[in-house]
């Protein structure tokens, strides 16, 4: 197989094919929170089996395409669905389109997930700006030889989410009145969902949310000299001394709604962020 830096021009030459700009913010869509794409004035749809070296989405809530478009009036690119650990996949895998896009010209990644609420204070779907995080995942995307053409051996990582982005994302939901949090999500491997004990333990380290995503993306985003904004949506309370059985369904509408949030404050930060 070629090297990390051949297969990201290949696959970054396929995409360039399909759109006619350079974009200039990337987007992740999590689980339920697709129907944001549906705002894009779209180029091109292109499904991840037709882009060289991309993994395929197995998750059945995510369309698994990258579109190629406009947000407000802003170039963008943005997944219809990504790729976990728990797929099967390496983090340098999951993390592969994020690279993809920084080859392309974005210069601003905005992650979404959906995730569990571990802060009592917090109601299902609330949006969580995320402030910072905690690493549970079982490995980096960063292991091995390190490629400095994209990144330095050693990132720092006293500020993987950009304070100016989170200050701007806060002032549009104040003035769109749209309910928002802030907070630390921690990341686990997945796919069960955690104990009772993990949850007690998880939020005494300082966590708000917890879920299966984002981090190793956060992290190759910060390798690759991007600036981040990340949200997350609560879609199911992570309450131990009032846990429910996880219900597949609800956690699905859940964070439908969320997404309904999501895609009136996202269109606004991206403008101003333009």
């Amino acid at each position: 197989m070629t090297n990390l830096a051949e297969r990201i021009s290949e696959a970054a030459d396929f995409v360039r094919g399909q759109c006619s700009a350079e974009p200039r913010v990337g987007l992740i869509l999590g689980t339920g929170l697709g129907g944001l794409a549906e705002q894009i004035d779209t180029d091109a749809r292109i499904a991840y089996e037709d882009i060289p070296h991309f993994p395929h989405s197995t998750v059945e809530s995510h369309a698994g395409r990258l579109v190629c478009g406009n947000l407000s009036g802003v170039p963008l690119l943005a997944m219809e669905g990504r790729f976990h650990y728990y797929e099967g996949y390496s983090l340098e895998q999951v993390t592969f389109p994020v690279r993809v896009m920084k080859e392309l010209g974005v210069e601003i990644l905005i992650i979404t997930n959906a995730a569990g609420g571990m802060n009592p204070q917090f109601a299902l779907a609330d949006l969580m700006i995320i402030e910072d995080h905690i690493d549970f995942m079982p490995e980096n995307p960063l292991r091995g030889v390190n490629d400095d053409s994209l990144g330095p051996r050693f990132p720092d990582m006293a500020e993987p989410y950009d304070q100016k982005l989170i200050a701007t994302a806060q002032q549009a939901a104040l003035e769109m009145g749209i309910p928002c949090q802030k907070g630390v999500f921690v990341a686990v491997a997945g796919p069960n969902l955690e104990t009772r004990a993990e949850y007690r333990m998880l939020r005494a380290m300082g966590a708000d949310v917890v879920g299966m995503s984002t981090v190793p993306e956060a992290i190759v985003a910060k390798h690759a000299g991007l600036r981040t904004l990340a949200f997350s949506v609560v879609t199911d309370m992570c309450l131990p001394d009032a846990l429910e059985p996880v219900n597949i369904e609800k956690i699905l509408a859940v964070a439908a709604r969320g997404g309904d949030r999501l895609a009136k404050l996202i269109p606004r930060v991206v403008a101003d962020i333009a």
